[in-house]
């Protein structure tokens, strides 16, 4: 009979529960969109009539992020008004264009935003463009474009730029093989914490000092 009345009463209990949580859901799913509603519509406003490119970023932002990501129509909105943010000036909205055409490889729709957020001094932005003219991504290989790019990437602390620029100096890419100079950035890398800048800074500061480094750490060095 316990069983019996516990199953009249329990189950029905249940299903309230279930009920009363599901529409505390409900309430919350609404309240964020009329929230997200009420902060967009403005910001969309303000980008459109008033051309503040700060609020064409900021409206833009949550369509290209999470889920609305995964929606083409969103997120072509939202690409929109990012590429009117950038045109606009707004830093934020220009690197991440470049980022994001640069990761999709579309390089020749990422270079014009690179290069705004170079001139900005965006790390790496000046490095991306270092690697496109490096490897010829839709575009023809210029070794001193590249160059150029990854030494201010370098200026701006990008540790594996100052890497990359020790090798064009040790192989001879677009300059005369200078061994001062590889020798210079493999420090420079070492000094914003990238282990294999140190190791070749210190195998070639050995050698200087007469001091001679072991196959085997040489061979570690690379690695």
């Amino acid at each position: 009979m316990r069983i019996e009345k516990c199953m009249s009463r329990c189950v029905p209990l249940v299903h309230r529960e279930n009920v009363k949580m599901q529409k505390i859901l409900l309430l919350y799913v609404l309240l964020f969109v009329w929230v997200f509603a009420e902060k967009s519509i403005p910001l969309k406003e303000a980008c459109n009539q008033e051309n503040n490119a700060t609020a064409c970023y900021l409206y833009a932002l949550p369509l290209v992020q999470g889920d609305n990501a995964k929606v083409q129509d969103l997120k072509e909105e939202g690409n929109l008004y990012m590429r009117k943010g950038c045109s606009l000036m707004n830093d934020n909205a220009c690197t991440y264009l470049g980022e994001n055409y640069y990761t999709e490889k579309r390089y020749r729709a990422a270079m014009p935003y690179l290069e705004q957020s170079c001139v900005h001094n965006i790390d790496d932005a000046c490095s991306a463009l270092g690697t496109i003219y490096r490897d010829g991504h839709d575009t023809r290989i210029d070794d001193i474009k590249s160059r150029e790019y990854y030494e201010k990437a370098c200026m701006l602390k990008s540790a594996d730029a100052c890497y990359a620029v020790a090798l064009v100096y040790r192989a001879g890419f677009g300059v005369d093989k200078n061994r001062t100079q590889e020798k210079n950035f493999y420090k420079k890398a070492c000094d914003n914490n990238l282990k294999v800048g140190c190791d070749r800074f210190t195998e070639l500061d050995n050698e200087d000092k007469g001091i001679k480094t072991s196959m085997w750490d040489r061979i570690k060095s690379w690695f």
